[in-house]
């Protein structure tokens, strides 16, 4: 899997919607190993999007169509300056992975201490973390340059999440990761997310 993120602040936001339709309705068929993409809008006027390919070659095939140039053109108009761009090859999932049945969508950037430690903790705590959070449906983590992860975690609605995770906030486990992680992370919210 290779995973495109796309970051902006939105200054129009039917704009950016209406690209988002367009693209599914007009662009999207015609992109070869496009396997999904989850986005949307934070309360606060950001953008983020994560979209899925079957590889590297797929997504480099489909940027440089001529409909999809054409698409972005027009979807630039609706930032605030230029969206940024980062890729991954190196992914990872939790549970089933992404989830078109989420109401609520988290996306966490961050960077970790030690990659290889944060991963074993991911996968030592999967099962446990499934018991704990049944609001959690599945999640994508993308690893970038330097160790910084970009991890999308797919929830059954928001109401959920937030309680959920106040009931797990002092549980060691949930301390033992925040020690993995270098620095603040940073959380995006979507409550309403756009899962294609």
């Amino acid at each position: 899997m290779f995973v495109q993120v796309i970051e902006g602040k939105v200054k129009d936001r039917d704009q950016y919607l209406r690209q988002i339709d367009q693209w599914q309705k007009e662009v999207r068929p015609g992109a070869k190993g496009y396997l999904g993409s989850t986005g949307g809008i934070t309360p606060d006027g950001r953008s983020i999007a994560v979209v899925r390919f079957e590889s590297e070659a797929d997504a480099r095939a489909n940027s440089e169509r001529p409909e999809q140039g054409a698409w972005f053109n027009e979807m630039k108009k609706a930032f605030d300056g230029e969206p940024t761009f980062k890729e991954s090859s190196d992914v990872e999932v939790l549970f089933e992975g992404g989830s078109n049945d989420a109401g609520f969508v988290q996306v966490m950037q961050g960077k970790a201490k030690d990659p290889s430690k944060f991963r074993s903790w991911s996968k030592e705590h999967e099962g446990r973390l499934k018991e704990m959070r049944p609001d959690l449906i599945g999640g994508i983590d993308a690893w970038h340059e330097g160790g910084s992860f970009t991890s999308t975690a797919y929830f059954t609605s928001e109401a959920e999440a937030r309680k959920n995770e106040k009931a797990m906030g002092d549980d060691p486990m949930m301390a033992e990761y925040m020690s993995l992680v270098e620095g603040e992370m940073t959380f995006l919210d979507l409550p309403e997310p756009i899962i294609n």
